[in-house]
């Protein structure tokens, strides 16, 4: 595929979460996708999930414990198979009611018309530190 069109794909996967339609972005990923989320060990809804079910585990954590405020993809750039998306959110933390806001990077590999991979990249600790708020108090 051309690289205009794996940005489509991507940016009809951002289009779709902000309807709140998950189906259609797991639609969008292969069936051995591997998606990764940082902050292991801090934050739920990190680790390396594989697979659309894990992918599907990884959104209804998001939606039980993050509610956003704003989710702003803002800039698209490819090369190959290979999109990278830039972009700002700010959320809460239901669990704390903490906001946190971050500017973010995010990585797809997109195959055959299907993202294969991703990978975010963000400021871990001040997500962190929103979701630290329930363990201390």
């Amino acid at each position: 595929m051309s690289e205009q069109q794996n940005i489509q794909i991507v940016k009809d996967a951002y289009a779709a979460f902000g309807r709140g339609d998950i189906q259609s972005i797991l639609s969008s990923c292969a069936a051995d996708v591997v998606w990764v989320s940082p902050g292991e060990g801090y934050m739920p809804q990190s680790g390396t999930f594989r697979g659309r079910d894990e992918v599907a585990r990884f959104f209804q954590i998001v939606g039980q414990t993050l509610d956003f405020k704003a989710f702003e993809p803002r800039s698209f750039v490819a090369q190959g198979d290979v999109v990278v998306a830039l972009g700002y959110y700010r959320a809460t933390v239901k669990q704390t009611g903490k906001t946190f806001e971050s500017n973010w990077a995010m990585t797809f590999t997109v195959r055959g018309g299907k993202v294969a991979e991703f990978e975010e990249y963000t400021n871990t600790a001040v997500i962190a530190s929103a979701y630290a708020a329930a363990k201390a108090a």
